[in-house]
C-alpha cells in the first residue's frame, strides 16, 4: 500500500512535464485536493476503526494455537464493549455460527433476570480495571437441563494501552457443581444419620466450646442445636460437677492421638444429672497444643432395672466423680494410671508431660516424702503417715496425701491409691488466727508494760519537777535535769506508741471532713519528705465525714509518709488519694475482715523499693523493722495499725517494685445528737463532760496561776509516786490526804468526814477506781473525781454509768499539767 501510494505520488509529479503552463496552477490544486480528501478519509477510518495499521511486533503462532483451543472461553473487548478476539470454543459456548455473529458478554444474556445481576458485576469491575469472578446458572432450553457457567473478567495487562483492553474468560463448570451437589448431599445424609444415631456425640475446641453437638445428644440434654457452634455452649455447661477438667487436661506427646474411656455424668438444661460412658479422643499438634476433640457418649441411665450392675456401677461413678477429695491409683513410680474429676481439677496445670506423674504436683522439697510414701504402697506396707506438703506453682498452696495399697499390683500397674485433701483454706486460717493471737497477745503485753513504765515514769517526771523548781538556770546541775526531763518526754513518747498499738491509748475522737485535713497537713509533708520526692495528694468529691482524733489521725499519715519517703532514697513520688468507698464497691477490693459497709479510704502510695512478700504479713507487728540498726524503733507501722483498729477501721497494704500503697479504710460518720458537744469549740467546752482530757489545759497552765486550796484524797497504789504527788499538791496550797487503794480512801473519808476532790488511780488491789467512784457517789453525789491511769480511758469507762461525771488524766503527766487539771476541777 506504502509503493502503491509512492509511484502514484511520483506519477504524478511526472505528469507536470506534460501540461501546458497555462494549465499547471489548476493540476497542482487538483492534485492537492485529491490528496487532502484520501488523507482525511483515512485519518477518520482509523479513528472509527475500519482502518488499523499493522502492529511492529509479530505474534507468536504457538501462543496463538494455544489461546485459539484454549478449554475456556476466551473473549478480549475494549471498554465500549466492541469485541478484538473470540476463541473457538467462546463460540461454542454462546452458540455462535462463525466470528461474524460473535457478541460481546451483555448481549449474550440479555433477558435473563437470573444472570443480569451478575453480569452487571463483572462490566463495572471490567471498567474499573478491577479482577471480579462470578458463577451463574444459565436455564437451558426445552427438555435440556441448565449449565453453570464460571465468569471471569480482568485488564489485558497493566500497560496504558492494554488497560483499555478487557479479557473475558468463561468456562462450563456444570460437571463441577454437580460433583460438589453429589458431595454435599452425601454429607447431609452423613450428618443426618450421626444426628440421629443412637449414640450421642460432641466435639470440643482448645478453648472449651462445644463446636459440634448431635440432635441425639441434644435431645438428652435438653439443650437447643441453634445455640451451639457460637460460643454460647461450653463445655462446663453439659458436663456435671468437675468433670470436665477430666476431659480438658489431658495430656500426651506432640503429635500423638489420645483416647480415654470415663464415666461420668452430663447434667440437661435443667440441672438433672445423666450417667453416660464416654470415649473421648483428642489429638496432638506437632507443637504439642491440644487439637478440637471428638467424643461418643453412651447414655447409662436407660435402664429398665434388669442389669443390676449397671445401676451399681452408675452408683460408684457417681461417689468416685463427685466426691470433695481427689483420689488417684498410681503405679510404684508415682506415675498416674487414673484420676477423679476432683483430682483434675484441683491440680490442673501442675501435671506436665504425656507421662502424668503425682509426684510432679508437690513442690519438690517435698518430694521425697510422698515418693518414701508410695514406695511403702508399692511394698505392701500399711498405715501410712499422711504427708503434708506444699503444691508446686507460684501460688502458696498446700494438700495432706493420704496413701494406701493396693491388695495386688493388677495388670495396669496400679500399686497405690493416693487421696488428696487440700488444706490451704486451713492453713490460711490458721496462720491468720494465730497471727490475730499473736498480735493480741503482743498488745495485751505492750499495754501492761506501758502501764507499769507510766508509773515509773510519773514519778521520774514529777522527780525532775521538783529539782527544776530547786534549781536554778545557772546552776551546774540544771542542764543535767533537763536531760533527764526530755528523755522522760521521749520515753513517755514510746510508751504512748506502744499503747497504740494495743489500743489502749485514750482517743478523742471528732467529726472531720478529712480533705481539709490533708490539706492543713500537707506542708507538714513536704518539709517531712525532703525535696526529692513529689508529694500529690488528690481529694475526692463529696467526702463523707468520719469520727476520729484528729491529732492520732495525722499521726498515721506522717508515719505512712516517712515510711515511703525511706523507701525511695532516691526520690520518687508520694501520693495521698481519698475517695468514698460503698458498701456495694466493698467487694472489688477482696479484703478479709472488713466486713460491707460504707467507708472513706484514705490511699498512701509511693514509688519505692515496696515490700517484699515474705514480710508484708509482718510489717505491723511491734518493733520488726527493716531499717539499719539505730535508725527505726519498729513501732511506726504498729501504731498505725493500733490506731486504726481502735478508730474501728481497717488498714492493708499492697506492694510490688515500684507502687506501694497502704489503705486506710475509715467508716463513715452518720451525724446524731452526740455530736453536737462535739462541736463546742475546745476552749468553751466543759471541763466535765463525762471525760476532760489534760490537753485541754496544757496550753493554759504555763501561764495561769496554778495555786489553790482545799482537800485532796489521793489514792494511789504505788507508794512512791503517791508521795511525789502528795508534794507536788502540797506546794501548791492543797491539803492532801494520802490512801492506797480504795478501801483505805473511803477509811481516810471516814476519819476527816469530806474531800473537795478525789485524785485516784484506776487499777489497783482491793477496790479499783471505778468501784471507789460507786461507792463514792452512793455517799456524795456530787463529790467531783479525776482518775488517772496508765492505761486508756475506754479500759474502764465501760465499767462507769454512761452519764458519769469525772475528769481524766493519762500518765505520765508533769506536775503543772496534774495541778492544772485539779484546780480547773476544783472550779467547776
Amino acid at each position: 500500500m506504502v509503493l502503491l501510494v509512492v509511484l502514484l505520488l511520483v506519477g504524478a509529479a511526472a505528469g507536470l512535464i506534460y501540461i501546458p503552463p497555462q494549465y499547471t496552477k489548476t493540476y497542482m490544486l487538483a492534485l492537492l485536493a485529491v490528496l487532502g480528501t484520501v488523507g482525511v478519509s483515512a485519518l477518520f477510518a482509523m479513528a472509527s476503526g475500519i482502518m488499523r495499521l499493522a502492529s511492529k511486533v509479530h505474534g507468536n503462532p504457538l501462543l496463538k494455537a494455544v489461546v485459539d483451543n484454549a478449554f475456556d472461553g476466551i473473549l478480549v473487548t475494549d471498554q465500549s464493549g466492541r469485541v478484538f478476539y473470540a476463541n473457538a470454543t467462546y463460540l461454542d459456548l454462546i452458540g455462535a455460527a462463525d466470528n461474524n455473529d460473535v457478541r460481546p458478554i451483555e448481549r449474550v444474556f440479555i433477558g435473563d433476570p437470573d444472570v443480569s445481576e451478575s453480569i452487571y458485576r463483572l462490566l463495572k469491575a471490567a471498567r474499573e480495571g478491577r479482577r471480579l469472578q462470578e458463577e451463574v446458572r444459565i436455564a437451558g432450553a426445552a427438555g435440556e437441563g441448565g449449565r453453570w457457567l464460571r465468569m471471569r473478567v480482568r485488564p489485558l495487562g497493566q500497560g496504558k494501552a492494554d488497560a483499555r483492553m478487557t479479557v473475558w474468560k468463561i468456562a462450563d463448570v456444570t460437571r463441577e457443581r454437580e460433583r460438589q451437589e453429589n458431595v454435599f448431599q452425601e454429607l447431609q445424609h452423613a450428618i443426618d444419620y450421626l444426628d440421629h444415631a443412637p449414640a450421642g456425640f460432641f466435639s470440643v475446641d482448645a478453648a472449651g466450646d462445644i463446636v459440634y453437638l448431635n440432635a441425639t445428644l441434644a435431645a438428652w440434654l435438653d439443650h437447643d442445636l441453634a445455640s451451639v457452634g457460637a460460643g454460647s455452649l461450653k463445655l462446663t455447661d453439659i458436663v456435671a460437677g468437675e468433670g470436665a477438667a477430666l476431659l480438658t487436661t489431658l495430656n500426651a506427646a506432640p503429635g500423638e492421638v489420645m483416647t480415654e474411656v470415663l464415666d461420668l455424668d452430663l447434667k440437661t438444661r435443667g440441672g438433672k444429672p445423666v450417667p453416660v460412658r464416654m470415649f473421648h479422643k483428642v489429638a496432638f499438634g506437632a507443637d504439642g497444643t491440644v487439637g478440637t476433640s471428638r467424643t461418643l457418649v453412651l447414655n447409662r441411665a436407660k435402664d429398665d432395672g434388669s442389669d443390676p450392675q449397671r445401676a451399681a456401677e452408675v452408683r460408684f461413678m457417681r461417689f468416685f466423680q463427685n466426691t470433695p477429695m481427689a483420689i488417684a491409683t498410681v503405679d510404684k513410680a508415682g506415675r498416674i494410671a487414673r484420676s477423679n474429676a476432683r483430682f483434675a481439677s484441683a491440680f490442673e496445670g501442675l501435671l506436665k508431660g504425656d507421662e502424668r506423674s503425682i509426684l510432679s504436683v508437690v513442690a519438690e522439697r517435698d518430694r521425697p516424702a510422698l515418693e518414701s510414701a508410695i514406695r511403702k504402697a508399692g511394698e505392701g506396707q500399711g498405715d501410712i503417715a499422711p504427708v503434708e506438703a506444699a503444691l508446686a506453682g507460684h501460688s502458696e498452696r498446700w494438700a495432706n496425701f493420704f496413701v494406701s495399697a493396693v491388695e495386688e499390683e493388677d495388670r495396669d500397674g496400679e500399686a497405690a491409691i493416693v487421696y488428696a485433701l487440700e488444706t490451704t483454706t486451713q492453713r490460711t486460717l490458721e496462720n491468720r488466727v494465730y497471727q490475730q493471737q499473736k498480735m493480741e497477745s503482743v498488745g495485751q503485753l505492750a499495754g501492761g508494760i506501758a502501764h507499769d513504765f507510766n508509773n515509773v515514769l510519773s514519778a521520774i517526771m514529777m522527780a525532775t519537777d521538783f529539782l527544776l523548781n530547786a534549781h536554778k538556770p545557772t546552776d551546774p546541775s540544771f542542764q543535767d535535769i533537763i536531760q533527764i526531763k526530755q528523755n522522760a518526754n521521749r520515753a513517755a513518747a514510746l510508751v504512748r506508741q506502744l499503747l497504740a498499738f494495743s489500743r489502749k491509748q485514750t482517743l478523742r475522737p471528732q467529726v472531720l471532713d478529712l480533705g481539709e485535713t490533708l490539706s492543713d497537713l500537707g506542708m507538714l509533708l513536704k518539709r517531712l519528705i525532703g525535696e526529692k520526692v513529689t508529694l500529690e495528694v488528690v481529694h475526692g468529691r463529696d467526702l463523707w465525714p468520719v469520727k476520729v482524733d484528729i491529732s492520732q489521725f495525722e499521726q498515721v499519715i506522717v508515719n505512712l509518709a516517712v515510711n515511703a519517703r525511706d523507701a525511695m532514697p532516691d526520690g520518687g513520688k508520694l501520693s495521698v488519694r481519698t475517695a468514698n468507698v460503698t458498701a456495694s464497691e466493698c467487694g472489688k477490693f477482696a479484703y478479709k475482715g472488713m466486713p460491707v459497709a460504707d467507708y472513706v479510704l484514705v490511699e498512701v502510695s509511693d514509688t519505692g523499693i515496696g515490700i517484699p512478700p515474705d514480710i508484708i504479713e509482718k510489717i505491723f507487728e511491734p518493733f520488726f523493722s527493716t531499717k539499719d540498726v539505730g535508725k527505726g524503733t519498729g513501732l511506726g507501722l504498729s501504731t498505725v495499725y493500733g490506731i486504726v483498729k481502735q478508730t474501728g477501721g481497717f488498714v492493708y497494704a499492697d506492694s510490688k517494685p515500684g507502687d506501694t500503697a497502704f489503705r486506710i479504710f475509715l467508716p463513715r460518720h452518720v451525724p446524731g445528737a452526740e455530736d453536737k458537744l462535739a462541736q463546742i469549740p475546745a476552749g468553751e467546752a466543759p471541763a466535765i463532760a463525762g471525760a476532760m482530757s489534760a490537753a485541754d489545759t496544757m496550753a493554759k497552765a504555763a501561764t495561769a496561776d496554778l495555786t489553790g486550796h482545799g482537800t485532796i484524797l489521793l489514792v494511789e497504789d504505788e507508794e512512791g509516786l503517791r508521795a511525789l504527788n502528795a508534794r507536788g499538791l502540797t506546794s501548791r496550797g492543797y491539803t492532801v490526804l494520802e490512801a492506797g487503794n480504795g478501801v483505805e480512801a473511803i477509811e481516810v473519808l471516814e476519819k476527816h468526814g469530806h474531800a473537795d476532790l478525789v485524785v485516784s488511780d484506776v487499777v489497783m488491789p482491793e477496790m479499783d477506781g471505778p468501784t471507789l467512784l460507786k461507792e463514792l457517789r452512793r455517799r456524795d453525789p456530787n463529790v467531783k473525781i479525776i482518775f488517772v491511769s496508765g492505761y486508756a480511758e475506754e479500759a474502764f469507762a465501760k465499767n462507769l454509768p454512761s452519764q458519769e461525771q469525772y475528769a481524766f488524766l493519762a500518765k505520765p503527766f508533769t506536775l503543772k499539767q496534774l495541778v492544772a487539771v485539779v484546780k480547773q476541777t476544783l472550779a467547776l
